[in-house]
């Protein structure tokens, strides 16, 4: 009887025992299970967080990415302050728009967190991005959240990022930074999705090589029209130097080798030219060339027929685009007579007309123009550095 009853003490006192250990376990667990969870809500909210940041940061910058056209090449119309103010401004924006956080809107301090610059090929063919470089094809933008909370920065949106439960571990905040950068690239062509109704600003007139690049490189021409900021030439100077397209000529090609091209069909007519020059190429015109693209090739020139000279027909629609951008083809060379002229085109360049006359004696008849700025999203991009007389395809993001 003794032996039996100590034998039933023990196994309640297991009992006892096994029950103690699994609650010590289930609580042990229990704080295990709830740390996780915690940590799992905090990181879920650093990653949405960060996720947030970077669309601000992407859309900041392309927006103020938008004003680097006008400040760039031989015809801007921009300084490199006015563009660094239109930027910081077109960022600040834009970043006001996006969530961040538990903040209804990004913050951004343009002084700190907005640069502008240069990005370049150095002899190695290498990238370099060239900060303050003037002038501008390259801006960068930082969305912060990594700014302590004292020191009188608390009502800042760029404040560390305030955490649930990781209080509980000793970490209260969490420092995030997002960064993006958007630069302009150089275009080599036109491309308009068929059927979208777009049409591109590629005029049909081309200007031989040598004559442009004595404007761009050495400064050969004239300054006796100004384009002002709302659009309207007058007479004057603007410092941009100018040249003719018509009746001017390179003493070294055919007399009139300067015309017309067929963006299209090799049977343009006046009126095909007409619409092009007021409105542009469209999505049927560019379907003549192969994938629907107007391209310079790998190979570095483009041929395109076309008709020496300039006709009076003409007149009114250019005379219609005064002082609006556009791009032109320029060619190395030309061979074949009248309408049976081949052009050898090497680059597209922007340029604005400023003055027509296309009637009276062959001396009074003219086509003035400038280098001008030409940005457009029907501009397809090509490899290498922007140049000072580039056409601009359309931002992308780099970093």
């Amino acid at each position: 009887m003794f032996r039996k009853t100590n034998v039933v003490r023990s196994s309640r006192s297991m009992r006892h025992t096994r029950r103690g250990g699994i609650v010590t376990w289930a609580a042990v667990t229990m704080v295990a299970v709830l740390g996780f969870t915690a940590l799992a809500v905090d990181v879920g909210f650093m990653t949405q967080t960060k996720a947030q940041m970077q669309a601000a940061a992407d859309g900041s910058a392309l927006s103020a990415g938008l004003e680097l056209p006008n400040g760039w090449g031989a015809g801007k119309v921009l300084t490199p302050y006015q563009v660094d103010s239109a930027g910081k401004s077109a960022a600040q924006a834009v970043a006001t728009t996006y969530r961040v956080g538990e903040q209804a809107s990004a913050y951004l301090d343009t002084t700190r967190d907005v640069r502008f610059g240069q990005r370049t090929k150095n002899a190695n063919g290498a990238w370099v991005e060239n900060w303050g470089s003037t002038p501008y094809n390259i801006i960068e933008v930082t969305i912060r959240r990594d700014q302590p909370s004292s020191g009188g920065t608390a009502t800042r949106g760029d404040q560390e990022l305030p955490l649930f439960f990781a209080k509980a571990l000793g970490n209260q905040t969490a420092s995030l930074i997002a960064k993006a950068t958007a630069t302009l690239s150089p275009g080599g062509g036109f491309y308009i999705p068929p059927g979208s109704g777009l049409t591109c600003p590629l005029l049909p007139i081309a200007i031989d090589e040598t004559s442009w690049d004595n404007l761009i490189l050495n400064g050969v021409g004239s300054d006796n029209y100004k384009y002002n900021s709302n659009g309207t030439v007058t007479s004057g100077t603007d410092a941009i130097k100018e040249i003719s397209l018509y009746p001017g000529s390179n003493a070294s090609l055919p007399s009139g080798n300067r015309g017309t091209v067929d963006i299209g069909s090799s049977g343009n007519s006046t009126a095909d030219l007409s619409r092009q020059i007021r409105f542009g190429p469209n999505a049927a015109d560019l379907a003549y060339f192969p994938g629907g693209r107007v391209q310079i090739p790998a190979s570095g020139l483009l041929a395109l027929n076309g008709d020496t000279g300039l006709s009076a027909g003409i007149k009114d629609d250019l005379a219609a685009i005064i002082g609006q951008p556009r791009a032109i083809p320029v060619f190395r060379s030309v061979s074949g007579p009248g309408n049976n002229a081949m052009y050898q085109i090497c680059k597209f360049v922007g340029i604005r007309v400023l003055y027509v006359k296309l009637t009276g004696s062959p001396s009074q008849k003219t086509v003035v123009v400038q280098p001008a700025p030409v940005f457009d999203g029907t501009i397809t991009s090509t490899p290498g550095a922007m140049q000072p007389d580039s056409i601009m395809s359309s931002l992308k993001l780099i970093h």
